[in-house]
Parts: C-alpha cells; structure tokens; sequence
C-alpha cells in the first residue's frame, strides 16, 4: 500500500509538472504579447495536416514511407543547430535530452536509444527507413554501427505509421537520415558538407565531411563522405565508482589486509580512489561511404557502399577479479600469479573492435496516377565484425551477415483516402567464436506484409496500420529451429479542437517473436560482467497498447503532450538469480506480465519577438513506471526528467541556457542499486558569421558547467561509468 501510494504521488507530481508547463506556458505568452496581430503568430489550419510540423525548430518528416502521411503521434526531429549542438559519437547520446528518450550509456563508445523506457528488441534504429543490421541488439557493450557526425537529421518515431518498419518497434523507432545514397540533384556544380568538433572532457577530435556532384543534366549525382572521431579517457566529476560500491570495494580492501594478501588490498583501494578520470574509456572511430543516384523526372534509384569502424574501451568494474582468489581457499597453491591473473577475469582491460561493410540501395519510382503513385524499394546489406578484447588477447569475436529489403506501394490521394502497402524481408546470420562466446550460432529469417491507411482531413482524421510477420530463428549446433507467426495492428483517431491544436487517441496491439540472444543465450559475457542464459521455449511477446495526446499552438505557444500505458502478456526480460557461475552473476531470460505507464510533452513559446531579436522559452519533461506481474519493478527504467531552456536569437547568434533535472530512481529490480538525481546546468552559443547567410554556424557550448557527478540509472555500468564532468566544446557546421 505504501508503494502504491508513492507511486500514485510520484505519477501525480509529473503529471502535474507537465501541466503546469503547458497552461502556464501560453498564459505567460498571451501577457507578453498582447497585440492583436499575435494571432498571426500561429500556424495555420493546413499546418496540422501538413507533414512538416514543428515545435522546436525540429521540422522534418522524411522516413523512407512517412513522408506521404499525417502522423498521428509525435515525431521529435533533429536537425541543423540542434544536431550540431548535441552531437555524439553516438546514436543515444545525441537524442538522450529529447522528452521520452534515454540512453544505455554503458561507456563513451557505446549508447543505445531508450524510447520510453524500452531497449533493445523493442527499438528500431534505422539508417532511411532500413535496420543497421548490427549486434546492437545482442549487448549493451555493442556500439550502433551509424554515425550521426555525417546525418542531416534524427527523428524519433511513434504511433501505427511505425508498425510499416517492424514489430520490434514497440517502444518506437529511431531512424537517422543521411545522404550516402543522394537524396536530391545539387543547385551547385559541387556541394560541400563539412562538420567539425572538439571538446575538454574527453580531448575529443572529431571531423567529417561530405561532396556531392552532378554529372550535368545527365541526372546522375556522385556522393563521398567520411569522418573521423578519437578521444582520450573520459573526464569525470569525482569518483568513478558510485558510494555504495566504492564502500564494498574498501570492506573487500581490509578483508584482503587482514588476510595479510597486501598486494591485493592497495588494488582494490587505487580502484575505489580512482577519480578524475575514467580509465578504459578512450574511443577512435572513422567512416566513409560513396554514393551514386539517377534522378529522372519523379523517379530516383541510388547505390551505395560503406564502411563503419570503431574501437573502444570498455570500463570494467573494480575489484571485480579479486572475489574469484577468495574462493579458491588456495586450493590450487602451485599455480603462479600469472596463471591466477589470467583466471580473474576483472584484472584485464576489455576493448571492442568493431568493423561493417555495408551496401544499400534505394529507389522511388513514379507510376502515374493510377491507384498507386509511387513503388519505393529500400535494400541494405551488412557484413559486420565486433571483436571483444582482454588486454591483448582476443577473448570473443561476434559476426553478423545480414540483409533486409523491402517494398512499398503507396497510393495516389483519392479525396481524404491515403496509404500505402508493402512487404519487407530480413535475414541475420549470428555468429560468435571464442571463449566467452555467450551465444550460439543463430539464424534468423523474417517475412512481412504491412499496410497503413489514413483518413481524413479534418475536423476529424484516422490512422490504422496492419502487420503480419512469418519469423523462423534457428541453432543449428544446438538442434533447434523456433517459427513464430505474430500479427500487429494499430488504429489512430484524431481531432481539430480547433484550427490549431489537435488531440486524439492511439490503440495498439503488437506482437514480437523472440530474438535469437534471448532464445540461445549460455554463456560468460565479460564485457557486462555476466553470465547469461537464454530459454529456448520462450513465448511470443504481446502488447496492448493506449495513447492519448494533444499538440498545437496557444497564444503563440507551440506544445506536445501524451500520456501512455502498454500492458504486456509474456514479456521477456533479462533478470540476475543469485547465482554465479564462471565466478560471474547468473542472468536468465524470463517471461511474465508487464505493464508500462508513461507521460512526456515538451512547449516552446515567445516571451519577445520584435522580428530581429527573439527571447523564448522551452519547457519539457517525462516519466515512466514500469512493473512486473509480480510486483517487481522492470529493471533500468529511467526516472522523472525535467528540463527548462531560455533562448535569444538574432540573425546572426543564437544563445542558449538550460537545465536539466533527473530525480532519484528508486523504483528498482531486487538486483538494482538506486541513483541518485543530478541536475545539469548547459549554455551554448552560435554564431553565423555570414550575414543573411547561414551556411556556416559557430557553435560554443558549456554542459555540466558546475562539474556534477551524474549516473544515469538505464545504464548497466551506472555504479563505475559515470557520464561527464564539466564539458566545453566548440564545433563548426558549413555548408556550401
């Protein structure tokens, strides 16, 4: 009952917060602007039903099969000084301050996107509307194989449109939009992206670039880009090791001293005393791709190639090697420390090298005016290889042979009446060697339908989407083959309250089969200090799924807000038993109920706008509750997020101050530990130095300016991978 309660507060509270932005938001901005012509401030009718909504700058909707279509639920984009201003080596760490959006965090050089609180299986990353076809999946210690340095845009993706590009995509998807394949004929006769950065906390150098050429009036457009990322060993705040278990490695240290093991004991206490810096952090990365594309009238069909290599540090826990001596009771006295050292896994420096060549393809063919307008083709093939390093030594190498293609029919509009309908194919052959090879050799084939219909154009408008999908998962070293056949759907409704604000309700219900690392999973994975065992039998996954939103503009104040809750019939999820094994912790992968229940929004509004100089604000904020049929709470799920900026622009900079809180996580699994809340103070400054020109953009920026030790709670290494100290950085965006 006292749980209930606290949660039933907790829910309130965000509840009310976000609230509390979105009335007090457009009242403070009706006293500010009380002349009649603020009214024209605010975007017109046709706006709602036009795919290029904004709230925050963030603009666009041009995922591979969305772009035809109103999306019913929110999509966040991010693009131009907002990509440039929080741009990452990767993919989670450039979209963790975005409402509903989190990251793994597990080091500098690997971070997955957390879409509601939801991971892993149940999050698409897309490269335009196609999977990367990695092994992000299978760990949080697997970086994603995308770059965000050489993007044009990121956009998160929610609602029934998001069933066209998998039911993995539960939580929503990511799909990062760049130009490997060209997108568009340049007006000029060479066109030149260039991005460049640098910062203090991790001496990072990081460039990239890109040149596109048309071949005359021919219609065909040659692309070229690269980049390249090396950074040193993350500053931190203070500790790397969180309080409690800097407190059991100092217990551990005295027992070691009182055991007369003295060698042992000042180990252990350099590693909870290490602070500054965190070691085992430094990360190098480098890409290129080329691309060639023929444009013909409304047609284009484009090619390209690519490379993806990185390599990283992975921090390890301290004191993690010396539990393994004191089980022994020195039983085996006559091996020499060498051998003992190579016996306690903690003791040697883990590092991830990490390499894909990837092919793709895309097409959009124009076909009249018949029923159906356009026929888009999308294709992507990845051979992709994650070697995993102790100290010098090749411990485990993950191998990955993918491919996944699909197609799109989309109709020409008949009155209120769109959509579209396609197929999509996806194989994954999975493969690890090595003596900490956690998973066996798999293979995964899938074949899918899908549709997606609209209807409407106000006042009232729905959304539905269909998805069946045919999944075969086989070990052959372990004599087993799994085929699951799930069916998804999704149904939207929406309506104008008025010419500017829309609100509505989504329903879905979702199915997933279960992926082949939680399916054939036995095994140590040194990387994530675990020992994990999939179950074969495992169920398909379901969910019922509710939404309920409202976007628009106010009084000039441009605002999102949705409340959600999913209910989960076998959800599978990884869970330590109190076992060891291999002198690591024992994790199954478990199915039961689970219910999700979540809110987000975010508002942006003018406090001055005389044309040439604006002052406004953005207010935002989400939370998530997750719990297990058995009263338990669902592991890692982030806590209450709240943030505030104040802006100032003129034509020529751009200042920005924020912050951001994050409140205590103390809803936790049995194996958990709490985190604490942090708050992050950030300011940035842009310049364009080119008047009525802004090709070129100057960007100064000051995060975690007073040096705040922060653990982020959805990460696995929170307790001994803390995020930045104090941070600035300078970059420079030119285009041209």
């Amino acid at each position: 009952m006292l749980y209930r309660s606290k949660h039933s507060l907790r829910l309130v509270v965000s509840t009310l917060s976000l609230a509390a932005m979105l009335v007090a938001g457009p009242a403070l901005a009706q006293q500010v602007d009380t002349e009649p012509e603020a009214e024209q401030d605010a975007p017109p009718a046709e706006d709602l039903h036009d795919r290029r909504i904004n709230y925050q700058g963030q603009i666009i909707v041009s995922a591979q099969g969305l772009r035809e279509f109103d999306l019913l639920a929110g999509t966040s984009v991010v693009e131009a000084d907002e990509l440039q201003r929080n741009m990452d080596g990767q993919l989670g760490e450039v979209l963790a301050s975005l409402p509903g959006v989190s990251a793994s965090g597990f080091a500098p050089g690997a971070s997955r996107p957390i879409l509601r609180g939801f991971s892993g299986e149940r999050v698409k990353v897309l490269v335009d509307g196609i999977g990367a076809i990695d092994a992000s999946n299978t760990s949080d210690d697997h970086a994603v194989s995308i770059d965000p340095l050489t993007a044009e845009s990121i956009e998160v993706l929610r609602g029934p449109a998001v069933l066209l590009f998998g039911s993995q995509a539960i939580g929503g998807a990511v799909n990062v939009i760049d130009k490997r394949i060209p997108r568009r004929v340049p007006d000029e006769p060479v066109h030149v992206d260039f991005v460049a950065r640098t910062d203090t906390a991790s001496d990072l150098r990081e460039f990239g670039g890109s040149v596109d050429v048309p071949f005359g009036t021919s219609g065909f457009v040659a692309h070229v880009d690269g980049s390249w990322r090396e950074s040193d060993d993350l500053e931190i705040a203070g500790f790397s090791v969180a309080p409690a278990l800097r407190a059991e490695i100092l217990a551990d240290a005295a027992e070691e001293e009182d055991e007369g093991e003295f060698e042992e004991a000042e180990e252990l206490r350099e590693a909870a005393d290490q602070r500054g810096v965190l070691p085992n952090s430094a990360t190098e990365t480098w890409t290129a791709n080329a691309g060639l594309a023929f444009f013909k009238g409304d047609s284009n069909l484009g090619v390209s190639f690519g490379v993806y290599d990185t390599a990283y540090g992975v921090p390890g826990r301290p004191g993690a090697g010396h539990h393994h001596g004191e089980e022994e009771d020195h039983e085996d006295e006559d091996h020499d420390e060498d051998e003992q050292g190579e016996e306690e896994h903690g003791e040697e420096q883990v590092s991830i090298g990490l390499r894909q060549y990837r092919a793709d393809l895309r097409g959009d063919i124009f076909l009249g005016e018949g029923f159906f307008e356009r026929l888009k083709i999308r294709a992507g093939y990845s051979d992709y290889t994650h070697t995993e390093f102790e100290g010098d030594e090749i411990g485990t190498v993950f191998e990955v042979e993918g491919l996944e293609a699909r197609a799109e029919l989309v109709q020409n509009t008949s009155g209120a009446w769109r959509g579209s309908l396609g197929t999509q194919y996806y194989f994954r052959d999975f493969e690890a060697v090595g003596t900490e090879a956690f998973v066996a050799p798999n293979r995964t084939e899938q074949i899918a339908f899908f549709a997606l219909q609209e209807y409407g154009d106000g006042p009232f408008e729905v959304e539905g989407s269909l998805r069946y999908e045919n999944t075969r998962v086989d070990a052959t070293t372990l004599g087993i083959e799994r085929s699951f056949d799930t069916f998804s759907g999704a149904v939207g409704l929406a309506y104008e309250v008025s010419p500017t604000v829309r609100t509505g309700i989504n329903l879905s219900r979702v199915a997933r089969a279960p992926a082949g690392e939680e399916l054939f999973s036995n095994g140590p994975h040194i990387a994530t200090q675990a020992f994990e065992i999939g179950n074969p039998d495992l169920d398909i996954e379901r969910a019922w799924g509710a939404e309920i939103f409202a976007r628009g503009s106010v009084g000039g104040a441009r605002f999102s807000i949705a409340a959600y809750r999913s209910w989960f019939d076998d959800f599978i999820y990884l869970a330590q038993d109190g076992e060891e094994e291999d002198d690591l912790p024992v994790f199954l992968f478990l199915q039961q109920d689970a219910t999700y229940t979540g809110i987000e929004g975010e508002m942006a509004f003018d406090l001055i706008d005389t044309g040439d100089f604006t002052v406004g604000t953005e207010l935002q904020g989400d939370y998530v509750h997750a719990r297990l049929a058995d009263d338990s709470f669902v592991p890692r799920i982030p806590p209450l997020h709240l943030a505030a900026a104040l802006t100032a622009s003129t034509d020529a900079f751009d200042l920005r101050g924020e912050v951001e809180w994050y409140d205590d996580q103390n809803d936790i699994a049995a194996y958990e530990t709490a985190t604490e809340g942090y708050t992050f103070v950030n300011a940035a400054l842009a310049w364009r130095p080119l008047h009525g020109n802004e090709s070129i953009t100057l960007m100064l920026k000051a995060d975690n300016i007073f040096d705040v030790t922060a653990r982020r709670h959805t990460s696995v290494t929170k307790d001994f991978v803390p995020l930045a100290g104090r941070n600035f950085s300078a970059s420079i965006r030119a285009s041209f």
